[in-house]
């Protein structure tokens, strides 16, 4: 057909449907608001599931229902903030509980301002990540790696410290989830599992052990659990056990955690003690190197100390690091301390006294300055500074007084600066750095000889305050003599002369 007699066809021809958009606005308006938003039906006074009894995707949609309705009547009044008080009374009871532990046997920690509030950080991120979890409903709480506070806390301070923090932390995040029994249960066990198989952490790998000895926990507790509440094994779901599992793998970021927060808050682990006692460090390479007759005096004063807290009670890695690194200021001049001396050598022979005692005493300074060149950790300088506390070199003040009786005595040339030892951990160091070094002086070393030596060193110390700001006490101090005595009679026991 032409194209000129469509066109005339077109033009007379009027369209008889017409497009409303308004009623067909209404119209969908009226079929969207006959759908149903709700599926099934709830009774009045009708139980919707049982103590006990495990909630399946049907009874969670309708308790879901029900908390949404209640928010919506009661979201606006007073009930709300009635909930948020009863929440903000409980977590500061359970953070007060904190505090009083650590005021009634940890003030050490109370007063230092960065450990006390290292504390709370720790259990803040805690509840934070909880809280950042719950407003996704695809993850879930039992993500959130509760387990790696006690292994970062463990690792800068005591089990009890840790453990405390860890079922703090657990009941606060326990007030704002749902079940908070098995949740409070699972995770308390988790982490004192995981406390226990970081004792005395030294390697890596412990990690890994950790994190699957606290899957096994979180797993057992769960199956345990669920077989209470069923009756049955046939509702064990594999899901919870996926979370269990990144929960614990994300127990191996611990490592580079404890770094971080080392830098942040200023902290020594136990990670970087064990560095640091390494022999091959090059601090240690070089004191072996300079002065090898300290070196091997700081072994022996290493093991001393380390054995003396083992058995009174203290951070044993601590004072064998501080042991290790206390005469580092020997190196400077090495010659003037006996044990770098060749027999028949002594350079104190042509100096006056009082020179001599300044030598002496200046390797303090001079090992401060050294530790902080190489940015040895303050627990570690504590050592440095204290081994000597406020003692006199004795040898030259007395040799002093009876070349020069008539002169008056500047008894600060003669004396260490201090200060005296403030922990229990730096006063062993003392008297076992004491007592090695003079052993080595006795020409008969016996054990009576070492056992006189090492009473008088003792009482001398005791009698002279030198342990006064520590929290050693007597008990303590007769058990690192015994302790003392037995070593040394141990490393000067007499050998079998064998036949030639």
């Amino acid at each position: 057909m032409p194209q000129e007699v469509v066109d005339i066809i077109a033009r007379q021809l009027e369209p008889d449907v017409f497009y409303e958009a308004d009623l067909s606005r209404e119209y969908k308006t009226g079929l969207e608001d006959d759908v149903s938003i709700t599926q099934g039906l709830v009774q009045k006074d009708e139980i919707i599931v049982r103590r006990g009894n495990s909630v399946n995707n049907e009874v969670y949609q309708k308790l879901e229902s029900l908390r949404m309705e209640t928010e919506k009547q009661y979201g606006d009044t007073y009930n709300i903030w009635a909930v948020n008080i009863g929440q903000a009374i409980v977590i500061s009871m359970a953070l007060t509980l904190l505090v009083l532990f650590l005021w009634l046997f940890r003030k050490e920690m109370v007063r230092d301002n960065a450990r006390f509030s290292f504390l709370f950080f720790i259990i803040l991120l805690m509840v934070f990540s909880c809280w950042v979890v719950l407003q996704f409903d695809e993850l879930n709480i039992y993500l959130v790696p509760f387990c790696i506070v006690t292994i970062i806390i463990r690792a800068f301070f005591d089990t009890r410290v840790a453990l405390y923090t860890h079922l703090i932390t657990v009941l606060v995040v326990g007030f704002i989830i749902p079940n908070s029994f098995e949740f409070v249960f699972l995770q308390l066990s988790a982490g004192i599992i995981a406390l226990f198989s970081i004792v005395g952490l030294k390697k890596r790998g412990q990690l890994i052990v950790a994190a699957a000895m606290v899957f096994g926990m979180y797993a057992l507790g769960y199956t345990g659990i669920q077989i209470l509440h069923e009756g049955s094994f046939d509702n064990l779901y594999l899901k919870p056990y996926t979370w269990f599992a990144g929960s614990s793998l994300l127990l191996l970021f611990a490592y580079p955690s404890i770094f971080i927060f080392e830098k942040l808050f200023g902290f020594t682990s136990d990670v970087r003690l064990l560095e640091l006692a390494d022999t091959n460090s090059p601090l240690l390479k070089e004191l072996a190197l300079k002065a090898p007759g300290t070196f091997q005096h700081s072994l022996q004063v290493a093991n001393l100390a380390e054995a003396a807290i083992d058995k009174i009670g203290g951070e044993s890695l601590l004072v064998r690091t501080g042991a290790l690194y206390h005469d580092i200021g020997k190196m400077e001049m090495p010659l003037y301390f006996i044990e770098n001396q060749v027999e028949g050598v002594n350079p104190h022979d042509t100096i006056e006294f009082d020179q001599s005692a300044h030598i002496i005493v200046n390797h303090v300074a001079r090992g401060v300055e050294l530790a902080k060149k190489y940015r040895l950790p303050q627990q570690v300088i504590d050592f440095i500074e204290t081994h000597h506390g406020t003692t006199r070199v004795q040898y030259f003040y007395n040799s002093y007084i009876k070349k020069f009786p008539d002169r008056a005595v500047d008894l600060e040339l003669f004396s260490y600066p201090g200060p005296k030892p403030f922990s229990k951990e730096t006063a062993v160091l003392m008297m076992a750095d004491s007592v090695e070094a003079a052993s080595r002086s006795l020409k008969s070393k016996d054990p009576e000889s070492l056992n006189t030596l090492v009473d008088n060193i003792i009482h001398r110390m005791i009698e002279d305050e030198q342990f006064n700001e520590s929290d050693i006490t007597l008990k303590d101090i007769d058990l690192a003599r015994r302790i003392f005595k037995k070593m040394l009679g141990n490393m000067y026991h007499a050998r079998i002369e064998y036949p030639k």
